[in-house]
């Protein structure tokens, strides 16, 4: 099983109630697997949101890396969350856990 973690690094913050998670592979197969197979569906699904939650992808033009933006997820944001990490910070690690899905390269 690999993960989002055995092929990049995640970098997280926040914007309100939104959490930005900006994912960084480490080489270009990593990049290529990841393109592939982290789907804004999938990181959606990984964070318990349901199908009116729009998770937004972004496969950076200039750079290797992509960012999912998941409006909603905070529970208020810094300022209006009862969670221990109001700013995202610890739910970039949530992101390195997630499996991806057994694909034929």
């Amino acid at each position: 099983m690999t993960t989002v973690d055995d092929l990049a690094d995640v970098r997280a913050g926040d914007k309100g109630d939104t959490l930005i998670l900006a994912v960084v592979p480490r080489d270009a197969d990593a990049h290529e697997r990841l393109v592939r197979d982290l789907t804004a569906a999938l990181v959606g699904e990984h964070f318990g949101m349901t199908e009116a939650d729009a998770v937004r992808r972004t496969v950076m033009p200039n750079l290797p890396a992509l960012v999912f933006v998941l409006p909603g997820v905070l529970g208020g944001g810094v300022t209006g969350s009862t969670v221990l990490d109001g700013h995202g910070k610890t739910l970039g690690y949530h992101l390195l856990d997630l499996p991806l899905p057994d694909t034929a390269r």
